[in-house]
């Protein structure tokens, strides 16, 4: 395996994973929120010091083979609403479907669009009065704050009005002028005919674009000024990746757990797990995610915050609650997220300027972190800052001791976690939770407990494991067009055109025709829900099962195989008790404070187990075993805990 870099960007910390051969190392920095561009280029120069033993950028770039890149910054966007603020052009018929789009989430809905909303009559914009009809809509947005207009008209042609709104629009504001403001179509990325999910898809797109464009294009921009050989490769929630110029934003949302989700479906197939639970706790959100039987979950029109789009997707949640979430007191309880103070300025302890109360501030006030060894020895924290920021948002306005206040903050932050995964999955006697994400191994035993789960396992690379997931990514493009009839005619039409399409876009990957395979599948959607799916050959035929289906769609995947088949098994095996490389004195839920033994992976051996209570530490997680679990470690160096009573 050639030399491999591997990036997922977080809200909080930004995590890296080196592989070159059996040689797999990581490192983290923290994210810089205001430009994404230079915590990029951190990782990267730290990366080179973890290969070379000194930093060196040049010779990582001159040297390195793929750059993989996945974001959270979308899931976290939307899940602060932190974006443009967006106008919508609807047609005149459909004039209650701004409505029935705030149904599916009125708070999303009222955020990124409000009440900028303006409605054509479809036959006034395919007609002669087009020119100032347009004009007028697309003024009216602007005055009224819009700084990016989506256009969605629903009904039978809806691609060929929003064609001439579009030329009316490009002609009356060319891209050229500072005045132009950016307009997205609906049918531009998808030819879905419900209009809530095609018109849901269009604004999620929209509103996340900007910040990935910006981002993205600098970074392969300043890669280039490296003279790197291949372009910078953004994995993409669907589990591939592609370059930037071939990639949509709504494409990068959830990414970074979708890599996850690979990692968990690699992990699971390693131990033989046939139900797997996830939680991926960063420092803004716990995404959540279930491996059952030999696959993540994805269904063909995933979800969004809850809204489905027009697009597949893994079905991964994600929760407001991270290390870096806001505790605060509502209704003298305590409560969590969603909002975060994020890397900047981070939470208290910290020392960047946070003043807000989060589960990292109550972690090390309560004994887990070791404040010379956090994060690698690369950040010193601060004692003194958490305890004014607890005392200051919790324990005072609650009335309650700083301890009790402490105790309070982590069961409210495991209720939280563990009440999302009952809420999103199905758990059994027989399910393992999987913990990772730089948090998530901290609390796991806890969460665990109050989910009834009774193992946890934490992989090796937990701090990194989404970074680790994406590692064996493929390259492809993927297409999706509506039939209109039931002809094999239209069928083989419509499928030379993708085939023409696909062509030139995988050679813009670097991808020669006869180094990729393409797969053409129908699709058909009926009466009753049920979907239906074929493989089509090398004659493709309309198949005679799909006459009676309610939708037909043509699907046309070129996929550039990057993943291995590795057929390896591992075990958890106890074979000789560890030992601890020291103490640590920790505050526990009855309010006293014991000293525990402190395990550093890096130092225990396949077999080595231990029980708690005690501290599992590594360079970039911690893990808190409770009392009445017991870790062991397996051949491959992973974790599990098992619950003895």
């Amino acid at each position: 395996m050639a030399l491999q870099i591997n990036i997922d960007n977080g809200g909080t910390l930004t995590d890296i994973c080196i592989m070159d051969g059996d040689f797999v190392k990581k490192t983290k920095v923290l994210t810089t929120p205001y430009d994404l561009s230079k915590c990029f280029f951190d990782g990267l120069q730290k990366a080179s010091g973890v290969i070379y033993g000194e930093p060196d950028v040049k010779r990582l770039l001159e040297e390195v083979e793929l750059i993989r890149y996945s974001t959270t910054q979308g899931t976290n966007a939307i899940c602060e609403r932190k974006g443009p603020r967006l106008g919508l052009i609807l047609n005149e018929a459909e004039r209650g479907l701004p409505k029935l789009l705030a149904e599916h989430d009125p708070e999303l809905f009222a955020a990124l669009v409000g009440d900028r909303v303006v409605f054509l009559d479809t036959t006034v914009v395919m007609g002669g009065e087009a020119d100032i009809e347009v004009v007028k809509a697309i003024n009216a947005l602007t005055a009224s704050g819009a700084n990016r207009l989506v256009v969605s008209f629903d009904g039978p042609g809806f691609h060929a009005v929003e064609d001439r709104f579009k030329k009316v629009a490009l002609r009356k504001f060319p891209r050229h002028l500072l005045g132009a403001v950016p307009i997205l179509y609906g049918s531009d990325l998808t030819t879905d005919k419900d209009a809530e999910r095609r018109t849901w898809t269009a604004m999620i797109n929209s509103f996340l674009h900007p910040a990935m464009e910006s981002f993205l294009y600098n970074a392969e921009n300043r890669l280039r000024d490296y003279r790197m050989k291949n372009p910078l490769l953004i994995f993409r929630n669907d589990g591939d990746a592609s370059r930037v110029a071939k990639t949509i934003a709504i494409k990068s949302y959830s990414s970074g757990p979708r890599g996850g989700m690979e990692g968990v479906k690699a992990f699971s197939k390693l131990y033989g797990f046939n139900d797997s639970v996830s939680i991926d706790v960063g420092g803004t959100t716990t995404d959540i995610g279930q491996y059952l039987n030999g696959s993540v979950a994805e269904i063909r029109h995933g979800h969004v915050e809850g809204i489905s789009v027009s697009f597949p997707l893994c079905e991964i949640m994600s929760a407001g609650a991270g290390g870096s979430s806001i505790f605060k007191v509502k209704d003298n309880r305590v409560a969590i997220g969603p909002e975060s103070v994020g890397a900047i300025p981070g939470p208290a302890c910290f020392g960047r300027g946070g003043k807000e109360a989060t589960i990292t501030d109550a972690s090390l006030l309560c004994g887990l972190f070791d404040p010379a060894s956090y994060f690698g020895g690369g950040m010193g924290l601060d004692l003194d800052r958490a305890a004014t920021a607890i005392k200051t948002n919790i324990a005072d306005p609650l009335g309650l001791s700083l301890d009790k206040a402490l105790i309070e903050m982590e069961r409210s932050y495991e209720e939280k976690i563990a009440s999302e995964l009952h809420r999103f999955t199905k758990i059994s006697k027989d399910t393992v939770m999987l913990a990772f994400g730089g948090a998530g191994p901290l609390n796991a035993c806890g969460v665990a407990e109050k989910a009834g789960i009774t193992r946890v396992a934490i992989p090796q690379m937990a701090a990194v494991f989404s970074a680790y997931g994406i590692g064996a990514c493929d390259i492809s493009q993927r297409y999706v067009v509506e039939l209109d009839g039931h002809s094999t005619e239209e069928l083989q039409e419509k499928l030379s055109a993708l085939r023409i399409k696909a062509a030139r876009d995988m050679f813009a990957e670097g991808c020669e025709a006869g180094t990729y395979d393409i797969q053409a599948t129908v699709v058909g959607t009926f009466e009753d829900g049920r979907t239906l799916n074929k493989v089509l050959g090398e004659a493709p035929v309309f198949p005679a099962a799909f006459f009676e289906a309610t939708s037909v769609e043509l699907e046309l995947n070129a996929i550039k195989s990057l993943r291995g088949d590795s057929r390896k098994v591992a075990e958890f095996k106890a074979a000789a008790a560890a030992r601890p490389s020291g103490t640590r004195t920790v505050l526990f839920n009855k309010g006293e404070r014991l000293t525990v033994p402190v395990y550093r992976l890096a130092d225990m051996k396949p077999g080595d187990y231990a029980h708690g209570p005690a501290i599992l530490e590594e360079d970039f997680f911690t893990c808190r075993v409770l009392e009445g679990w017991r870790l062991v470690v397996s051949e491959a160096g992973d974790v599990m805990l098992n619950r003895e009573v």
